[in-house]
């Protein structure tokens, strides 16, 4: 058995797998809903600067910069799958991408994040969002292509950021703990908010359809911030376009992942809006997400994430309750509740597969 294997001894190959090879991966077997030999894992931010090997590579390249370099692109996504023996891929990009393509001045500043230049506070500030064609992201469909021939049987997980998330970049110019600007607009001034969101809408949905169109199997839409939402405004102020995106991509036939951070009191909402999986973070037990959810969508998660920083033993103790609050349900991909902390061990995420593929091996 290769160093890259897991416990079943598979690894991604140079081959191109047949569709209906990835079709019958754990992962997406276990988005559908149908049985799996074992509960599939992949990480969000599984590629990144938990890796030596991801840090080498970056090294000296901005962030943006990587995300348009196909070869750079192709090569970040596949170390985790390499190392971990993961289920599955997610593609190496960042949620501001599709905006930078179309031309918004922005920048993702280490230690801080993305920060917009010209933030979108006015009716005027909209004629910023020019749609997005294939063209301005023609790298995407370039690295999605190599990164295809790359994974064999293993699926690619394509993802963007969902339009509540990526307007509260734009109207508060970087990351926020409050979101007041987003707030005032979205309270004050609802017929604006409702045509930002809708144009985000719009270039979230073409970014997400030329990750489908050159080969990803599934979409992840990640609405970050959502947590700061009460139901109601969820419901009336952002839920509209996150539905339309999926219904956007709906008749490619591929999962659709909804995930945010606190949304707790949203799972529901989240799931009506059209995702097939919804992620849930580490604060709801998934047996209870299932409860919140409803019938007919599979759930994604819920290690929470520091637990990779204590002993073997406790995460072996904290995997096993998340995977026996998961028995029940129709449908179940292990993640963590958010995304690998960049200190993290990666040998911590070898193992915690290795466990999770041996002790839901059915």
């Amino acid at each position: 058995m290769s160093a890259n294997a897991g416990p079943s001894g598979h690894q991604p190959t140079a081959t191109t797998a047949t569709p209906d090879a990835v079709k019958e991966s754990a992962f997406l077997k276990a988005c559908r809903r149908e049985p799996v030999p074992h509960t599939p894992v992949w990480f969000m931010r599984q590629a990144g600067r938990s890796l030596p090997e991801y840090r080498k590579v970056r090294e000296g390249i901005p962030m943006l910069e990587s995300c348009t370099r196909p070869e750079l692109v192709t090569e970040i996504t596949l170390q985790p799958v390499r190392r971990h023996n993961v289920d599955a891929a997610i593609y190496f990009s960042d949620i501001v991408v599709p905006l930078k393509a179309i031309g918004i001045d922005l920048d993702i500043k280490p230690g801080v994040g993305p920060v917009v230049e010209n933030p979108i506070r006015t009716r005027a500030d909209l004629a910023q969002l020019r749609d997005l064609t294939p063209e301005d992201v023609s790298y995407v469909t370039e690295a999605i292509g190599l990164l295809t021939a790359e994974l064999g049987e293993t699926p690619l997980i394509g993802f963007a950021g969902a339009p509540f998330t990526l307007a509260s970049y734009l109207v508060e110019g970087g990351p926020s703990r409050t979101y007041e600007n987003a707030k005032a607009i979205m309270y004050g001034d609802p017929q604006l908010w409702a045509d930002l969101l809708d144009r985000l809408a719009e270039i979230t949905s073409a970014f997400l359809k030329v990750q489908i169109e050159a080969g990803a199997s599934a979409v992840q839409l990640f609405d970050s911030w959502a947590g700061a939402l009460a139901p109601a405004d969820y419901r009336r102020s952002v839920m509209p376009a996150s539905a339309k995106v999926f219904e956007a991509v709906a008749s490619y036939g591929v999962p659709r992942i909804h995930f945010g951070v606190g949304t707790g009191e949203l799972l529901g909402l989240m799931g009506e809006a059209g995702a097939d999986v919804v992620g849930v973070d580490w604060r709801v037990p998934l047996d209870e997400a299932a409860r919140r959810v409803g019938p007919g969508k599979a759930l994604q998660g819920n290690l929470d994430p520091t637990v990779l920083y204590a002993s073997q033993e406790a995460v072996e103790t904290k995997t096993r309750e998340v995977l026996d609050a998961a028995a029940g349900l129709e449908g179940h991909v292990f993640n963590l509740g958010h995304g690998v902390m960049p200190s993290t061990d990666p040998d911590a995420l070898t193992r915690l597969v290795e466990y999770v593929h041996t002790r839901s091996a059915r």
